[in-house]
């Protein structure tokens, strides 16, 4: 079950991926619920996607915590 968050994070993450304010507020979400393994995966799924749009390069700070 662990694992379909971690999938279903990257699909929500994806779709608001247009707007940073909200691509942090999920972040946020996804942070206190995935796994410390699960997040180290996440920020190289989230760096892939900074790439595409530089507007999220913002919430970064977010993963540094």
């Amino acid at each position: 079950m662990a694992r379909a968050m971690f999938e279903y994070t990257k699909t929500v993450l994806a779709k608001v991926s247009f707007d940073s304010t909200l691509f942090c507020k999920e972040l946020k979400k996804a942070l206190s619920r995935l796994l410390p393994y699960e997040i180290e995966e996440l920020k190289i799924y989230i760096k892939s996607l900074i790439l595409q749009n530089p507007d999220l390069n913002q919430c970064l700070i977010l993963l540094k915590q």
